[in-house]
């Protein structure tokens, strides 16, 4: 059993003593106990659920105007340190009670898990994903992506409408299910629907669920770059606005960018349009609608409760659903003192700001009244149109793709002895890609190896293949794949890999580039970190495809899944309309042994000769801080052999006094001091800049100027405008772990402490721990949560309506898994 790295640091008020050779006392390997791999607990799981990119600490309630900060929502949890929450607090979930959203605020690896706190607009969820492509240093790269997405949203639209007409269904339906229809074929006629539309009695009331930690709010890809382009006649009558209902006027921009030129207007008809702000709440809008309306307002008011309702959906949104089943949004809205919640939901629905569905429940008890009338029981949905749209246009490209015939690359004997020549589950992988347009892949860092080898074979036999990944230190990393692997050519001779990110596929900033016809120039397209593909990326994605492409979805199953709406990877596994080729690749050593044993629900053992595994028990959140930037700055340097520059933090969430936030000002006072007089930050900080929601990209600053702050962020050359700095970006030595998925590192030190406890889940864990390439070093101050998080706490389900909109396509011959390896 190897030691863990040495320290020449003195040992601090609060640290433990020191007991081995240099003052990290404990070499135990992580074990299934708290701190040096005793036996799991046999205590229940954790309740309140699980929140892991959340904040945990804090509990002040202030909404200091201003941008929220661009990471978006995933990490939303309590806000930290008393809090102001900057560019305004907004709340989780949508009201857990009744299935809004996850009781906690979120999926087990989003939201917060104290319940009541205030979010902060934090991390790695929406705002800052290391999905991205390399922005190329391009000032307009992002906007070229989000231009993209305005293209591929029209065509989707354009092909509903398209359409001859809705597809005649539910002719037997009776009930709320009959009238929902009938509301929803009325609201089409531009009638009002019927007022009955959830007259039924409820159903038995159900116990409350505990009131959800709030989560920061997504900001609208459209918005993201608005503020600055919003006309200064615009945002001044915003501000006369905000300023008249007692709002803080540095909201302005975000008003004017939400609601567009007319924002001053619509605030003054419809005061509660201020929730489409990023950071707003509802009683924040209440009060603003009180101080505009006076006597008018209400708690009844028609536009309040239609605001709310989009509010929820939004918020849910946030937690990963695409749709709410129809009785937990109007829980939700009783909730929020919504004095009739169904006429609430009716008005959404006649407005269009909102859309009703009914999926059919192939897993419900069958009833005798059923039986005879030949109806199937249906449950009744509600989401937003955006997420409507982008879900049925994924279903229907993936259809295209699943009963289209592949184009021809290569004869079948071509491609049988491709696979001849491979083994295992990658002869196997061959095979299914060889006569299907849909594959999915899953397995962990070691399979990559599979997609590499199918796409050097395709190649070869002609076709246009390219691989996308979801972050740059992704795409390096499987370039870096590519390249190893038998070539044709000498190296000096052999073209760049062809590999991308699929921010920067879509936007055209890197990939093949796009045929005449608007499709992506490419007759084959791997996508790794699949899991992190939401509806509406899944959907630009398959929309921009050519007919008789190949699409495969590769990724590893127990990783969190997408910041964004929906889980496209993990439904598509379990609708089985496609081949499935599962590698049986372990991933190598004791950190592999590990990994593999989290996902399977275990906390073992394992034996770290090599000081691959180290565990630093601590007993409260400052010793953490000191332990940490211990680690990062000298131990693992040293007795490692890698510099803190390839040493990455991870910890549960941006607050808290062992967050990111207090993590990366330690780190950045030993690593690299300064007085952070460019927006808190100095050239040769390590930042994790969000261009976008849901995107992270790592990188260093180089220079400040006038035009800005000057970045490297994975070899790209990146200005960020000086209004957009405290935004757009973050101190990146230390990440949570939406921020981090995607990415590798030689060496990750993972934070666990004990108010981080509520926060972590199996997909959590599962992947920080497999971010470290060569060494894990745990500060561990969980005890028994840790074994019991990994043994007892699953990823949280998300409603979304992507496995019945597939439904049809589920008796294709091709549907069976195939195992191999």
């Amino acid at each position: 059993m190897s030691t863990e790295p040495e320290t020449t640091e003195q040992t601090g008020p609060g640290t433990p003593d020191p007991g081995a050779d240099d003052g990290l006392r404990h070499d135990d390997p992580v074990g299934e106990g708290g701190t040096s791999g005793g036996s799991a607990s046999g205590n229940s799981a954790l309740e309140g659920g699980a929140a892991a990119e959340g904040d945990t600490s804090g509990a002040g309630r202030s909404a200091r105007g201003g941008a929220s900060e661009a990471d978006g929502a995933a990490e939303g949890g309590t806000s930290d340190g008393g809090a102001s929450t900057e560019g305004g607090a907004s709340e989780a979930g949508a009201a857990s009670a009744g299935g809004v959203a996850p009781d906690a605020g979120g999926d087990p690896e989003d939201g917060a898990g104290a319940s009541g706190a205030e979010a902060e607009p934090s991390g790695d969820s929406d705002g800052s994903d290391n999905s991205g492509g390399s922005d190329g240093g391009e000032k307009s790269e992002a906007e070229a992506e989000l231009a993209a997405q305005r293209v591929e949203r029209e065509r989707i639209e354009q092909r509903k409408a398209e359409r001859k007409g809705p597809i005649e269904s539910g002719g037997k339906l009776s009930g709320k299910a009959a009238d929902l229809l009938a509301a929803v074929r009325a609201v089409e006629s531009g009638e009002k629907p019927s007022a009955t539309v959830f007259a039924e009695p409820e159903p038995a009331p159900r116990r409350a669920a505990p009131e959800p930690a709030p989560r920061p709010r997504t900001v609208p890809p459209e918005a993201a770059t608005a503020p600055a382009g919003s006309a200064p006649e615009t945002v001044q009558a915003v501000r006369r606005v905000l300023a008249q209902g007692g709002a803080p006027e540095t909201l302005a921009p975000q008003v004017a960018a939400a609601l567009g030129e007319a924002a001053e207007e619509r605030l003054h008809a419809d005061p509660w349009q201020l929730l489409h702000v990023t950071g707003v709440r509802p009683e924040q809008a209440d009060g603003f609608a009180r101080a505009l309306l006076g006597a008018e307002c209400g708690p009844d008011d028609e536009r309040r409760g239609r605001a709310f309702t989009v509010w929820l959906l939004e918020q849910a949104a946030l937690a990963g659903h695409t749709a709410l089943e129809a009785p937990a949004l109007t829980a939700a809205l009783a909730q929020r003192a919504v004095p009739d919640p169904e006429a609430a939901l009716n008005g959404t629905l006649a407005e269009g700001e909102a859309l009703v569905f009914q999926d059919a429940l192939d897993d419900a008890p069958a009833t005798e009244e059923a039986d005879e009338d030949g109806e199937r029981p249906v449950r009744v949905l509600v989401g937003l149109e955006r997420y409507a749209l982008a879900e049925e246009s994924l279903a229907d490209g993936l259809a295209r793709l699943i009963n289209s015939a592949p184009k021809e690359g290569g004869s079948a004997s071509d491609w049988e002895r491709a696979a001849a020549s491979a083994e295992g589950s990658a002869a196997e992988l061959l095979r299914a890609v060889a006569g299907h347009g849909l594959v999915l892949h899953t397995g962990g860092e070691a399979s990559r190896v599979e997609p590499a080898r199918l796409l050097g074979e395709a190649g070869r036999l002609g076709l246009r293949a390219w691989a996308a990944a979801h972050s740059p230190l992704g795409r390096d990393g499987f370039g870096q794949l590519l390249r190893r692997l038998p070539r044709e050519q000498e190296p000096s001779e052999a073209p760049a890999p062809p590999v991308a990110t699929v921010a920067g596929l879509l936007s055209g900033a890197e990939g093949p580039g796009r045929d005449e016809d608007g499709s992506l120039a490419l007759d084959l397209l791997v996508v790794l970190d699949a899991p992190q593909l939401d509806v509406e990326t899944a959907a630009l994605l398959v929309e921009s495809l050519p007919d008789g492409a190949r699409l495969v979805l590769a990724g590893d199953p127990a990783v969190l899944w997408s910041v964004g709406p929906g889980r496209v990877f993990a439904d598509l596994l379990a609708a089985r309309v496609c081949p499935q080729i599962a590698s049986r690749l372990p991933d190598p050593g004791p950190l592999g042994e590990l990994v593999s044993g989290i996902g399977a629900g275990e906390l073992n053992q394992v034996a770290a000769p090599g000081k691959e595994v180290v565990i630093v028990p601590v007993r409260e959140a400052g010793e953490a801080v000191h332990r940490t930037v211990q680690l990062v700055a000298d131990s693992v340097p040293r007795a490692i052999g890698v510099p803190a520059e390839q040493t990455v933090v991870i910890t549960p969430g941006h607050g808290g006094a062992a967050g990111t936030r207090a993590l990366n000002a330690a780190l950045k006072e030993r690593l690299n001091p300064g007085p952070g007089r460019f927006g808190g930050f100095d050239p040769g900080d390590r930042i994790a800049y969000s261009p976008a929601p849901g995107r992270t990209l790592p990188g260093q600053v180089v220079k400040a100027d006038a035009e800005g702050l000057h970045l490297s962020c994975s070899g790209a050359h990146v200005v960020v405008p000086k209004e957009r700095v405290e935004t757009q970006l973050r101190h990146g030595w230390a990440l949570t772990a939406h921020q981090a998925v995607g990415g590798r590192w030689p060496a990750v030190v993972v934070v666990l402490p004990g108010d981080a406890a509520q926060a972590l889940s199996r997909p959590w864990v599962y992947t920080a721990f497999s971010r470290a390439a060569r060494h894990l070093s745990v500060v561990h101050g969980v005890e028994q949560a840790l074994p019991r998080a990994v043994a007892e706490i699953p990823a949280r389900p998300r409603t979304t309506r992507l496995p019945a909109l597939l439904q049809p396509s589920a008796q294709d011959p091709g549907t069976q898994e195939r195992t191999a390896g």
